[in-house]
């Protein structure tokens, strides 16, 4: 269990706020979105309902008054996975347009350095604490 961690908390709120307009536009634009970013409705809505629920994970993680460990390295191994999903998708499995491969790249990169906060957070942490 993590004690008042501020830069752990801050990157798991952040994360959760991000994470979870992303999943909203992409449930709710999700058809104004296809054509411009030549990526599938039914994809777009699909990542979105993934992230209500991380995004409660989340921010319920991050809100907690102790932190815990376990919590953070799973939020850190899903983001992850995140971006190594985006890769795939995009690389395998969508042609999406210029604008469609700007926009998977940069979630995947922002979503890749909220991976290495939360992962600067619990290192940070553990030098306190030694």
């Amino acid at each position: 269990m993590l004690r008042q961690n501020t830069f752990l908390r801050y990157a798991l709120l952040a994360d959760a706020v991000a994470s979870g307009a992303t999943g909203l536009m992409m449930i709710a634009g999700a058809g104004l979105l296809e054509g411009l970013l030549g990526l599938p409705t039914a994809l777009m809505c699909e990542a979105g309902l993934v992230l209500v629920p991380y995004v409660a994970f989340v921010a319920w993680a991050g809100t907690r008054e102790t932190i815990s460990r376990p919590a953070v390295q799973a939020i850190i191994a899903m983001n992850v996975l995140w971006v190594i999903g985006s890769a795939v998708v995009l690389f395998a499995f969508v042609a999406p347009t210029l604008l469609g491969y700007a926009f998977v790249i940069a979630q995947a990169i922002v979503v890749g350095v909220f991976a290495e906060l939360q992962f600067i957070g619990l290192r940070r942490h553990d030098a306190v604490t030694a």
